[in-house]
C-alpha cells in the first residue's frame, strides 16, 4: 500500500508532534529541581564526612578527598555538598535496596545514620522525617566505582 504526499506529510506531523511531547515530558522529569527543594547542607551546617555503604567522602582544608575506590571524587562531593530535597508529608513507597548513609556535620561530634533510596531518591533522617531528592539529581550521588560501562 503506497502512501501519497498528504498522508506522509501528516505521518511525519503526527511523528513531530510526539517527539516534542516525549521531549518535553522527559526535560519537565529530568532538569527541573522543583521549587520547594531545599539545600540539605549549607554555610552554618556544612557537610565535612559522608559515608555511603562503605564509600567515603572527606573534607580536608580546602578540598576533598574519598575512598581509594571513587573515581569521580570532586564531583560526588559537589553533588552531595550542593544536595537539594524536597520534604515529604508521608513515606514513600520504596522498592530497591536501602543504602546506609552516615553523614558528618562541621562542629557537631556526633555523625547522623540516614536512610538512602537511591532509585526513588528517598531520604530517611534519623528523625524519621522523609525527603525527595530531584531526579536530575540522583546520579551525580551515586560514587563512580568503575571506568567499564555498566552491562
Amino acid at each position: 500500500m503506497a502512501l501519497t504526499r498528504k498522508q506522509w506529510n501528516n505521518v511525519i506531523i503526527v511523528a513531530c508532534v510526539f517527539m516534542v511531547a516525549v521531549l518535553t515530558f522527559m526535560d519537565n522529569k529530568t532538569n527541573n529541581v522543583p521549587s520547594d527543594a531545599q539545600l540539605l547542607f549549607d554555610d552554618n551546617a556544612p557537610l565535612s564526612q559522608l559515608q555511603l555503604n562503605g564509600m567515603w567522602l572527606h573534607k580536608q582544608a580546602s578540598q576533598w578527598e574519598c575512598d581509594t575506590t571513587v573515581l569521580n571524587c570532586d564531583e560526588w562531593a559537589k553533588a552531595w555538598k550542593t544536595i537539594r530535597v524536597s520534604p515529604l508529608t508521608a513515606a514513600p513507597e520504596t522498592t530497591d535496596n536501602p543504602q546506609e548513609l552516615v553523614i558528618q556535620i562541621a562542629d557537631i561530634r556526633d555523625a547522623q545514620l540516614w536512610i538512602y533510596f537511591p532509585n526513588e531518591g528517598a531520604l530517611k533522617s534519623p528523625a524519621g522525617n522523609w525527603y525527595l531528592v530531584p531526579p536530575s539529581l540522583r546520579a551525580k550521588l551515586q560514587p563512580i566505582l568503575d571506568a567499564k560501562p555498566a552491562a
